[in-house]
């Protein structure tokens, strides 16, 4: 027998009646937004939407003759086949019960750093700006230490190569190392994990014991560094004073040292490179 649908009531149309206009309403809202935007930025008056429809006819054009070529082609599958492997191997992941606990830990994470991080936000940013300033500063340097770098890896790749190749030729030994490890490691595992749990047990309690005296320390330590704030203070402007006392010895003895270290380059120097040829030396002396 037949299923007889039911009618919907009254309420039930004017309920659909009203979701319908409204999307539609919003639906015709972003139309006439889109609208507005495309004729602002395509606007003729002053003769620039002419230009932009060219530079993006010129430029479209251009991106369908590149993706049109056989490396762009390979690009394009191989973007495809990684993203249908990832999906393929995510899935089982996202839906595992070991995904569980790392969700979780990632919501535990996620809310315990939030005031770590709005705490740290001004020294992060202080220490960014530092160390752009640093990098700026050392960007004279940074063409000789790729270089540096370049011709260290030059040098080990060949080292790698021969790695390499041996490793691949020594396969049998390999996997006969490997059946030995793990024919010697498996039965320690199941007393390795009682004892990992007899320790971590251990460690909680003596966490839990000298958490109280620490935190009496760690008060004591900060009223002793309040109480002595003054004495640091004082000291620390004696140092920096001092510092500035001895700038202009340092100065005078860094010059000096680097004259000393440039004349032993030049004698030196002299001292390696071929002596050069020698000229005539005549003397005329007076009748």
């Amino acid at each position: 027998m037949a299923t007889i649908l039911s009618i919907p009531s009254r309420d039930d149309v004017l309920r659909m009646a009203r979701g319908t206009t409204d999307i539609t309403g919003q639906l015709l809202d972003t139309a006439q937004n889109l609208t507005r935007i495309a004729i602002n930025t395509f606007d003729p008056r002053d003769g620039s939407g002419a230009e932009v429809l060219r530079v993006l006819r010129q430029t479209t054009a251009e991106l369908a003759e590149a993706s049109a070529s056989p490396q762009a082609q390979e690009a394009f599958y191989r973007i495809v086949e990684t993203l249908t492997r990832l999906g393929a191997s995510g899935a089982p992941l996202a839906v595992h019960p070991v995904s569980e606990p790392a969700q979780a830990l990632l919501a535990a994470l996620g809310d315990s750093l939030l005031p770590v991080l709005d705490a740290v936000e001004p020294a992060v940013e202080e220490f960014a700006a530092a160390l752009g300033e640093l990098v700026e500063a050392t960007s004279p340097l940074l063409p000789a230490t790729a270089g540096v770098a370049a011709g260290m890896l030059l040098a080990l790749a060949p080292l790698l190569r021969s790695a390499a190749e041996i490793l691949r030729d020594s396969s049998p030994e390999l996997h006969r190392i490997a059946d030995a490890l793990t024919a010697a490691l498996a039965p320690l595992m199941p007393r390795q994990v009682a004892l990992a749990e007899r320790a971590a047990a251990a460690g909680a309690n003596v966490v839990r014991a000298t958490l109280p005296p620490l935190a009496d320390l760690t008060e004591a330590a900060a009223a002793t560094t309040k109480a002595a704030r003054p004495a640091l203070i004082a000291g620390e402007e004696f140092l920096v004073a001092g510092l500035e006392r001895i700038q202009p010895l340092l100065l005078s003895g860094a010059s000096r040292t680097g004259r000393v270290a440039r004349a032993m380059a030049v004698r030196v120097s002299a001292a390696v490179s071929p002596a050069a040829d020698r000229g005539v030396v005549v003397a005329v002396t007076p009748g």
